[in-house]
């Protein structure tokens, strides 16, 4: 595998989506999902703060707009919302400010930043999550009128899905799974779904569809989250064999509706609700097509350093949603990821670590002569790994430094990591790494501690000796000066 094509951007055409309308008349966000300050009163050796909570994005599977998509990773909005309120600078609380999202997925930065006013802008590689970030922003101005209208006649349609044959031209043939996805009863009504929802001409409300379809497709499926995506069989769950497609996706749907109606019965109360844009590229080679100095924070999380490959956990929503159609268009993804994945770059040769860090580059070594004899699966490969990934960091805090005011402050959630028996502490590395590149680094307090088992710790590509180190995760907060 020749090494040149770790940086290779991907195949897939560039999109940029601008959403949400510029104005609303309104006030305070209230009802359904309340905000709660993520900050208490006590100090974390953090200029400007306090400490912060738990910033889990499970608190977001009951916030409306934020529980249409599952997602494995981020922060939850109430996280947002205080880092909004503690970190922009003051000069900003009178014009609108620029968010920044460098790694976006579902769009939590970019609807919660909006929401109060700011402009927001927003990166995503994998154009599925995009799809859910877009969708979120167009919330604001969708037609409840017209999005009734079109439920109602999906719910008519879907009366004679059991018995019509269903159009055979857009099952995905190049999506291979070790067992059939969908069961023989349920993939005639996968199919039909996707049909009546590529007949929609409304592009806002036909993307509300296809994101109430990737959130519900992987349930009715013979395969599940564990929370990486594998067979339901292998998980030790009975396969799929008959499911109501239309009544789980017109359940999604009614959801989604009322969330929509919420929301725009609250921005009624709120003075300005800002832009949102979602660009479909990797951030590092895309970020170049903005202006210099115009962001004034940026909040986000970067794909962790733990191999969750989130390409080909979204593999059943990439294909069969047509964002691509070939393992060379899967390829092009994975190769364009934050940090690769140890499957893309474990039989190169050694890598080269980019950037100075003596500490680093010790560990690397050590990393190296861990389990020699196992060759790319065993320390060689997983060094790799670990190099690409810091290797991205470096080009991400160069990237960040050029888009940044000065002042500006941003806020990375990232977690440690354990591989072949060694902890890494990703998050001191990033610190060091920022302030190599000028950043004034505020501080790094801890924000959740999780505590977890052999699966993680020790599994049989992180073989190593023991190591029983917490998994944790902090918010490095940087300052452009």
């Amino acid at each position: 595998m020749a090494a040149s094509r770790y940086g290779r951007r991907r195949n897939l055409r560039h999109r940029r989506v601008a959403e949400v309308p510029p104005r609303y008349q309104t006030q305070q966000i209230s009802g359904p999902g309340q905000q709660l300050s993520l900050f208490d009163a006590a100090t974390n050796g953090v200029k400007n703060g306090g400490a912060l909570r738990d910033p889990a994005f499970s608190e977001n599977k009951s916030l409306p707009v934020h529980r249409w998509v599952p997602w494995i990773a981020g922060f939850s909005a109430t996280f947002v919302d205080a880092v909004c309120t503690e970190y922009l600078p003051p000069r900003a609380r009178n014009r609108t400010a620029i968010v920044l999202d460098p790694f976006a997925g579902v769009g939590t930065t970019l609807f919660q930043a909006v929401l109060r006013g700011h402009d927001a802008l927003g990166f995503e590689i994998n154009p599925y999550p995009a799809l859910a970030a877009s969708t979120k922003l167009r919330a604001f101005a969708i037609s409840l009128k017209e999005l009734d209208l079109t439920i109602e006649r999906m719910q008519r349609a879907a009366r004679s899905w059991h018995r019509v044959t269903p159009p055979k031209t857009i099952a995905p043939p190049a999506f291979k799974t070790r067992i059939p996805f969908f069961s023989p009863r349920i993939e005639p009504q996968v199919l039909h779904a996707l049909a009546f929802i590529s007949g929609i001409s409304d592009k806002s409300i036909a993307d509300l569809f296809r994101t109430a379809f990737g959130s519900i497709m992987v349930g009715v499926s013979n395969y599940t989250y564990e929370p990486s995506l594998g067979s339901r069989p292998g998980a030790g769950k009975p396969l799929v064999e008959d499911a109501d497609v239309a009544a789980v996706l017109l359940l999604k749907l009614r959801q989604m509706r009322a969330d929509i109606a919420w929301l725009q019965e609250e921005v009624k109360r709120i003075p300005h609700v800002g832009r949102g844009t979602v660009i479909v590229e990797d951030f590092l080679a895309g970020n170049d097509q903005e202006k210099a100095a115009s962001v004034d924070l940026m909040v986000t999380s970067p794909p962790y350093m733990n191999n969750y490959h989130y390409v080909r956990n979204t593999r059943p929503q990439l294909y069969w949603l047509s964002f691509i159609s070939s393992p060379e268009q899967q390829r092009g993804l994975e190769f364009g990821n934050f940090g690769k994945f140890w499957q893309t770059v474990r039989d190169a040769d050694e890598l080269p670590l980019a950037l100075e860090h003596r500490g680093l580059e010790g560990v690397l070594k050590q990393l190296r002569d861990t389990r020699r004899s196992a060759g790319a699966y065993g320390g060689p490969g997983w060094a790799n790994y670990v190099t690409a990934y810091f290797n991205d960091c470096d080009r991400f805090m160069g990237a960040l430094k050029r888009l940044m005011r000065r002042n500006g402050v941003g806020v990375i959630v990232v977690g440690n990591s354990i591989i072949q028996g060694m902890e890494i502490k990703v998050d001191e590395i990033l610190g060091e790494i920022a302030s190599h590149h000028g950043f004034h680094v505020e501080g790094i307090p801890r924000i959740r501690d999780k505590r977890v088992g052999a699966s993680i710790t020790g599994s049989s590509v992180r073989r190593g000796v023991r190591n029983n180190a917490t998994l944790y995760e902090s918010a490095v907060i940087l300052r452009k000066v």
